[in-house]
């Protein structure tokens, strides 16, 4: 790892102690997540098909239900819970940056293992994250268009996009998903590696990892954005992009972790 361009900030209350990112660091972060899914692609393209095939099949859920106005916000709130389906890909890179081979046994036994650790709570964090998303999508739905049905994802758009109401939903239903994507993003950007890789209580994990967006605003936020802008972007083709942009930023966001936190600590 290359040196860091700022110290570490002191740590108070038992906090890690944390460095403040450059630029630099998140493209160096991206360059070791694109080099860690070239080094172990099929472990990527798993992961990242597993989460693409429940977007698949969510999407075909809401037609069926005919339900089919609530595929553009779930489309834009799937990506929410990302960070946890990178569990997996975090313990890949863990394993490669120690020089080890990973195996299936070796990463699905880590994930497996999560269920008695800290990370299965920030599980439950996310999906409330992403329900309050889909909750306030239908009650602003009722506030602005009315309580009616639409026959198809096409009409739903035409109201949405051709009509005052459709276009006062869509911007106040942008703005709320972005404070809870702002939120959700501080809080799990550092934590989710962390309790991973070291015994620290979800409580420390999450304030560690608003400490860090905060300590280096305008880095970590442009790193959120971006990686959001890549993610719906790969999702527009059924979601069949996440194949490989999940695993990249998965494996970059745990170098990321390692550039914030730079003091690994061993979980055995």
């Amino acid at each position: 790892m290359s040196d860091m361009s700022a110290g570490p900030a002191a740590p108070a209350n038992g906090l890690p102690r944390i460095h403040t990112m450059t630029f630099g660091d998140l493209a160096s972060a991206l360059n070791a997540g694109f080099r860690d899914f070239l080094r172990a692609p099929l472990f990527g393209l798993v992961i990242g098909g597993t989460f693409a095939l429940i977007g698949v099949v969510i999407v075909a859920s809401l037609t069926i239900w005919q339900l089919p106005w609530l595929i553009y916000p779930f489309a834009i709130g799937f990506p929410l819970v990302g960070p946890f389906a990178a569990v997996g890909l975090y313990e890949v890179s863990r394993r490669l940056a120690a020089g080890e081979r990973p195996s299936w046994g070796d990463v699905f036994g880590v994930i497996w293992a999560q269920r008695r650790r800290e990370v299965s709570w920030m599980a439950f964090v996310m999906l409330f994250v992403f329900w309050i998303w889909m909750y306030q999508v239908r009650l602003l739905i009722a506030l602005f268009l009315g309580l009616v049905s639409f026959a198809s994802f096409e009409q739903f758009l035409t109201v949405v996009f051709t009509t005052q109401d459709g276009i006062l939903f869509l911007a106040i239903g942008h703005v709320v998903g972005a404070v809870l994507a702002l939120v959700l993003f501080s809080i799990t950007v550092i934590s989710i590696p962390l309790l991973l890789e070291r015994e620290v209580d979800m409580v420390t994990a999450m304030i560690t990892s608003i400490k860090a967006v905060f300590q280096s605003p305008v880095v970590m936020l442009g790193w959120g954005v971006f990686v959001t802008l890549c993610v719906l972007m790969a999702s527009l083709p059924l979601f069949l992009g996440l194949l490989v942009v999940l695993p990249v930023f998965g494996h970059a966001t745990w170098h990321l972790y390692r550039r914030a936190l730079p003091d690994p600590a061993s979980r055995h």
